[in-house]
C-alpha cells in the first residue's frame, strides 16, 4: 500500500495551493464563477467525466446523475467540478460509434491531463462509452470509479415483454415477412424502450458495465441497478464518496487491472453470454493496461465457462430480471470457485470480499454451474485460412444446426451491395447458403459498424427460415442474435482472405473444432490475390484520415497505433 496522500501532494496544489502569479490566476478565475477559497484548498478536486448530451437516450439521466455524484464528493470533503465528454449515442451515431471510441479515450485522457484533477468519476453505459472512458483513464493513471448508466426498464407489447434490439430484430423479420401490420409495428415502437437507461437485454451495453463491474472499476453489483431504480442515485453518491478516499490511497487502475483481473472479467463475460463486441474492447483496455490479451485467451475461457445468465439474446430474461435475482454479485458467488478472488476493486475490498452475503434470488434467471443454460462460454473464436487471425461467434445465441455447416457463398461486396439485394424476391439463395459481407471491418466500413448480422432474405423469411449463416468483417449488436461469423481477422479492406472468396465457393464452419475454412486451391487463391486491388482510402482529411491510417484490426482490440504504444506523458508544465 502507497502512503496516504497529504493536500500539498495532491496535483491539483500546483494549480491552486501555490503562492505564485499563476496559481493566483486559477484562483481568481475559480472566484469568478462563484467558488471561494473553502470549496478547493485541501481538498482533491474530481472531474466528472459526463457522457450526457440530448441524442442520448442511455445516458439522458446521467445529467441528474452528475449532480448525486457531486453530492457524494461534497460530503467526502472533495470539491467536483464535471467536464463534458462526446456522447456516442449507439442509434444515432454515423456510420459507427466504433470509429470515435478511440476518439472518447483521446478525449477522457487530456481532459484529465491538461485540467487541475486528483481523481475522476466516469459517467457513461451506451456501448462505447464504458471502453472509451476506461481506457483514457487508464492512460492518464489517476484514481477514478466508473459509474454505468445502467439498463433501462423492461419493454412491454400486448402482454409480452419486450427487449431492445433483440425483439427489433425479431419483430422486423416478422414484419418483412407479412406476420404482423404496419400497426402492430407501431405499437412495438411505443413499447420496446419504455425509460432511459442502456438496452436491457445482454447486449454490449449490459456486458460491457458487468465487465467494468468484474474487473473492480466500478462499486460492487453497481452495474445491475436499472437506471430508473432509486438505488442508482444513491449509487452515483456512494461513488461519489469513494473516489475522495481513493484519491487520498493513491488507488489507481494500475492496482486493479492486473491480468487476473481481466481473466475474472473474461470469465464473467462467458456466464453471463455477453456480447460479442466486448472481445475487442476487453483487448483494447488490457493492452492498455500493460497485458498482451489476445483472441486464444477467450477461446481457452470460453471452453471452461458455461452461460449460467438466463438473459436474452442467449436466454429469455432481462437486466430488470437479473438485478432482481441478485444481479452480477449474485452470479459472480455463483462461479467463484472459477475467479481470483484476491483481485482489489476500487471499493479498497477485494472482489472476494465483495460478494460476501451475495444469494441468487431467481434460479430461472441465474442458474448454477452445474444447471447452464449453455454448456461453453458465450462466445467461440474461429481461426481457419478465411480467418488466418481469428474470428469471433456466438453459439450460446445460434441455431445448434449451424454450429457445423458447409454452404457455398453469395457474397456482397459492401453494405449497399447487400441492402439493394437482400429485399430481391428471384434472389439466388438457398437455406444452405453461406451470406458474406465485405468491407464492412475496421478501415473498411469504416469503423467497423455492427452489419455483421445480415438480414435474412426477404424470399427466405417468407418461407419461414429465421436464421442461416453469415461471415464478415463487421461487427454485431450485442442483443443480435443467429448463426454470425464475425470480427475476421485480418479485414477484406486490407487485402484479408476475405476480399478473396467470391460467390459460389464452399464455406465450412466448425464451431466444437474452432474452425473456419474457405475449400477452394491455394493456386486458385494465388491467382484472385495477384488480381485484388486495395480499394481507395475512406477518408482524405480530418478525424477519419488519422483514424484510417492508426486503427489496429479487430483481435488487437482496434486501437490506434500510437495510443497503445508504452511510453508515459509528461505532466503538464504550469506557468
Amino acid at each position: 500500500m502507497p502512503p496516504r496522500k497529504h493536500p500539498q501532494d495532491l496535483r491539483s496544489h500546483r494549480w491552486f495551493g501555490v503562492d505564485d502569479l499563476r496559481s493566483f490566476g486559477h484562483r481568481s478565475r475559480l472566484r469568478q464563477i462563484g467558488y471561494d477559497q473553502a470549496d478547493w484548498a485541501g481538498k482533491p478536486v474530481i472531474g466528472i467525466i459526463n457522457t450526457w448530451s440530448d441524442l442520448n437516450a442511455c445516458h439522458a439521466h446521467l445529467r441528474a446523475r452528475a449532480e448525486d455524484v457531486k453530492r457524494g464528493v461534497f460530503q467526502a470533503g472533495g470539491f467536483p467540478l464535471e467536464l463534458p465528454a462526446m456522447s456516442l449515442p449507439e442509434p444515432f451515431v454515423k456510420p459507427s460509434t466504433m470509429l470515435y471510441r478511440n476518439f472518447l479515450a483521446m478525449e477522457v485522457e487530456e481532459l484529465l491531463r491538461s485540467h487541475p484533477i486528483d481523481g475522476a468519476v466516469l459517467l457513461g453505459g451506451c456501448d462505447k462509452t464504458t471502453p472509451g472512458l476506461i481506457m483514457g483513464a487508464i492512460s492518464m493513471g489517476l484514481p477514478a470509479i466508473y459509474v454505468p448508466a445502467g439498463p433501462m426498464l423492461r419493454g412491454n407489447w400486448r402482454g409480452k415483454v419486450l427487449g431492445s434490439g433483440s425483439d427489433s430484430w425479431k419483430f422486423w423479420d416478422e414484419k418483412r415477412a407479412g406476420t404482423i401490420s404496419q400497426d402492430d409495428w407501431t405499437e412495438i415502437e411505443n413499447g420496446i424502450a419504455r425509460s432511459f437507461g442502456t438496452c436491457m437485454t445482454m447486449g454490449t451495453a449490459a456486458t460491457m458495465m458487468s465487465i467494468a463491474d468484474a474487473l473492480g472499476l466500478s462499486l460492487p453489483g453497481a452495474s445491475s441497478i436499472p437506471a430508473a431504480d432509486a438505488n442508482h442515485p444513491r449509487m452515483c453518491s456512494a461513488a461519489g464518496r469513494r473516489v475522495v478516499d481513493m484519491v487520498f490511497e493513491d488507488l489507481k487502475p494500475e492496482r486493479i487491472l492486473t491480468a487476473n483481473a481481466f481473466d475474472n472479467a473474461i470469465k464473467v463475460h462467458m456466464a453471463l453470454g455477453g456480447s460479442t463486441n466486448a472481445i475487442i474492447h476487453v483487448i483494447a483496455m488490457a493492452r492498455r493496461a500493460g497485458h498482451a490479451l489476445d483472441l486464444a485467451r477467450f477461446d481457452q475461457i470460453s471452453r471452461r465457462v458455461p452461460v449460467i445468465a438466463n438473459i436474452r439474446p442467449s436466454g429469455a430474461f432481462l437486466m430488470e430480471d437479473f438485478f432482481y435475482a441478485g444481479g452480477l454479485r449474485a452470479l459472480i458467488g455463483e462461479i467463484r470457485d472459477l475467479l481470483d478472488l484476491d483481485c482489489l476493486t476500487v471499493s479498497g475490498r477485494t472482489l472476494g470480499e465483495t460478494i460476501e452475503g451475495a444469494e441468487v434470488y431467481g434460479r430461472n434467471v441465474i442458474r448454477s454451474l452445474g444447471d447452464p443454460i449453455y454448456g461453453e462460454g458465450a462466445t467461440a473464436v474461429l481461426t481457419g485460412n478465411l480467418a488466418p487471425r481469428g474470428a469471433v461467434m456466438k453459439p450460446a445465441a445460434t441455431d445448434r444446426k449451424f454450429h457445423r455447416h458447409r454452404g457455398p457463398a453469395l457474397v456482397f461486396e459492401d453494405y449497399n451491395h447487400m441492402a439493394d439485394e437482400i429485399e430481391r424476391e428471384d434472389l439466388a439463395v438457398t437455406p444452405e447458403h453461406v451470406l458474406v459481407l465485405k468491407n464492412a471491418g475496421p478501415k473498411g466500413g469504416p469503423g467497423m459498424p455492427e452489419w455483421g448480422m445480415l438480414p435474412i432474405p426477404k424470399k427466405l423469411l417468407k418461407a419461414g427460415i429465421r436464421d442461416m449463416l453469415r461471415v464478415s468483417d463487421a461487427r454485431m449488436s450485442g442483443t443480435s442474435y443467429g448463426a454470425c461469423v464475425l470480427h475476421v481477422a485480418p479485414e477484406s479492406f486490407v487485402g484479408g482472405p476475405l476480399a478473396l472468396v467470391q460467390s459460389g465457393d464452399e464455406i465450412e464452419v466448425d464451431v466444437p473444432e474452432r474452425r473456419i475454412h474457405l475449400h477452394v486451391g491455394e493456386e486458385e487463391l494465388v491467382r484472385r490475390r495477384a488480381a485484388w486491388r486495395p480499394p481507395p482510402p475512406r477518408y482524405q482529411r480530418g478525424y477519419g484520415a488519422m483514424f484510417s491510417a492508426h486503427i489496429g484490426q479487430a483481435d488487437t482490440g482496434c486501437d490506434f497505433d500510437f495510443l497503445s504504444a508504452a511510453g508515459s506523458i509528461p505532466e503538464p508544465e504550469i506557468h
